[in-house]
Order: C-alpha cells, then structure tokens, then sequence
C-alpha cells in the first residue's frame, strides 16, 4: 500500500499550525473546499440561511476531511446552529502543543486517520492514508482525548497563544468547540486523564517520524 507522506521544511509555520485546529476565518479556507467558497459568497451577500444550507453537508459527509467538517462546524456555531446533543462533543481530532526550549512541538491525530507532525525545529510530516497499524496508533490518541471531552465543557473564548515553555496543552476539538487542557508537562503527564493523550501521541509521533526516514 502506497503512503501520502510528506517531509519538508513549512514555508510559514504559523500558517500550517493555524489550519491544524479547524477554526481559521472562512477567508482563509475558501479555496480549499467549494462549500467554503459558497458560503463565503453567500455570507458576502447577508444571505445566512444560504451559507448555513452548503455548510450543514460538509458536517455530515462521510467522505470529508475530518478538518473540514471542523471548520464547518466552526462557521455553522458563528452563524448560530447548535450540534445536536449526541455528536456536539465527539472529539474529530486532537491537537497535542508542547514547548520546548528549543520550541513548540505540534501533533494533530484526526478521526479520518490523518495525522501531522510539526517539529520545532520546523519539520513537517503529513500522514493521509490508511493503514491498519497507523489508524490504531492515532485512535489510541482520540479515544483518550475523548475522555478529557467527556469530563470537560468547551472553551468559551479565542483560542490562546502557544502555551510558555516547558508546558504542553491538550486540544479536543469536537462540533461543540474546542474542549483543551493546558499545565507544566511533568503534570500533565501524572495526571489520570491528561497522561494517556501524551502516552499515545508519543506513539503517534515515533511512528510518524519513522515512517519518514
């Protein structure tokens, strides 16, 4: 079986962080899906019931990056629909930021079984296929995450900064909204539900960087 697998320096690593999370304003993501751009035309003509009827497939689709139906539900919660209470805090994906001395270090596990890898020192891999060993290894990264969902409420507020050196922060990103957790690494990793997600992502991340080399 063939692998989607990139290894490269990113041309703008915030640009590439920014998209990891499914909240980047529509302007900025138009041109990667035709619903996003519909909507954007829709919205641009004040007409929300429009943008809202091209956005609602893109949530449901089973073929869809599961980023897009992020983004989606992003706008959708902007324009004021509300996820039904059975699938509002399903975690899609998990983003794992821990900062280093010498930098951030970023994993984003999705529930489509796609997965990436910014290294701090500004190394990207991309993972898009799938495989039976690699799709465990990144479920393993959401079912814990989604007991931090589980026992959480989402976050209100703008998504924050990176978090301060020597901190890691845990980012459950479900149709409700970003559902996070942020400490010192040493306590997150003692800690009962925060300790698993970093576990797996170990894994994950290990995989991924072997699959590169």
């Amino acid at each position: 079986m063939l692998n989607f697998l990139k290894k490269k320096k990113p041309p703008d690593f915030a640009e590439v962080r920014e998209l990891l999370f499914g909240d980047a304003p529509l302007s900025a993501v138009a041109p990667s899906l035709s619903a996003f751009v519909e909507a954007q035309q829709a919205l641009e003509r004040q007409d929300h019931a429009g943008a809202i009827a091209v956005l609602r497939p893109v949530t449901e689709a089973t073929d869809r990056e599961s980023r897009h139906k992020l983004q989606a539900w992003h706008l959708l919660r902007q324009l004021g629909v509300v996820p039904d209470q059975e699938i509002a805090k399903r975690v899609l994906g998990v983003v794992i930021e821990v900062s280093l001395p010498d930098g951030l270090d970023t994993l984003a596990a999705y529930a489509d079984h796609s997965a990436r890898y910014i290294n701090h020192g500004g190394r990207l891999i991309v993972w898009e296929t799938s495989e039976p060993t690699m799709n465990a290894t990144i479920e393993a990264v959401l079912i814990a995450g989604q007991r931090i969902a589980d026992a959480i409420g989402p976050w209100n507020g703008p998504r924050r900064a990176p978090p301060p050196r020597s901190h890691a922060r845990l980012n459950m990103l479900t149709p409700s909204g970003l559902h996070f957790g942020e400490a010192p690494l040493s306590a997150l990793t003692a800690d009962a539900l925060a300790g698993p997600v970093l576990t797996a992502g170990t894994r994950l991340m290990q995989a991924l960087i072997a699959k590169a080399n």
